[in-house]
């Protein structure tokens, strides 16, 4: 299971590469896991940072204790590497 896992991230990280500066958008969800997919969504990328929308505050404080794992996640996928990700809660809609 540990090779098919092992292939697959590298599967992921040649497509993230050649998205270049889509790529952290690409791969937001892989480096967070599911779970925290399922309510974040990868806004924007620019001069290093990538801008994650939350449901509310309470999502954008836990998250934040994250970041590290998160930034050296996106970091072994992307071509352009994350130095910052920003949590802001989303908008709501009417």
């Amino acid at each position: 299971m540990q090779h098919a896992r092992t292939t697959l991230k590298k599967i992921l990280s040649d497509v993230v590469r050649r998205e270049g500066n889509d790529g952290p958008l690409l791969a937001w969800p892989v480096a967070c896991g599911a779970r925290i997919a399922a309510r974040t969504t990868a806004e924007s990328f620019a001069d290093g940072v990538l801008a994650v929308a939350v449901p509310d505050d309470a999502w954008r404080h836990q998250l934040q204790s994250l970041i590290p794992q998160y930034l050296a996640a996106l970091n072994q996928m992307v071509a352009e590497p994350v130095g910052k990700i920003e949590f802001r809660v989303a908008r709501r809609q009417r």
